[in-house]
């Protein structure tokens, strides 16, 4: 028996789930090349060494994509949830600590 697509409201269907859905086929997809800015070729060059040093694999990647939550996931650029998924999952193995994450951000003091 053929899966019949679910709609947005469905418990079965995820936030980031969205193909199929109405209200998101209204809009033209942008088929064009896009330039990748500075930011994005940080995170992916990131991404691309926490692999090689085995810390973190694609699928753990995915997974902490899939767990932001709704409201931030929409809000939030591609690579943007990709660094959010990456600090998540450093955090959650203890590659970093919070005191050390928040100390290096702009703005924050030790």
């Amino acid at each position: 028996m053929a899966e019949t697509a679910h709609e947005p409201d469905d418990p079965r269907r995820a936030h980031h789930d969205m193909g199929g859905v109405p209200r998101y086929l209204c809009e033209a997809i942008d088929t064009e090349p896009h330039r990748l800015t500075e930011f994005d070729r940080e995170v992916d060059a990131l991404r691309q060494m926490l692999a090689l040093k085995g810390l973190m694999t694609v699928d753990e990647l995915r997974r902490g994509i899939e767990e932001i939550p709704e409201a931030e996931y929409h809000r939030l650029t591609y690579y943007e949830r990709w660094i959010r998924s990456m600090t998540a999952n450093l955090l959650r193995k203890g590659v970093i600590g919070e005191a050390e994450l928040r100390a290096s951000l702009p703005g924050e003091t030790p």
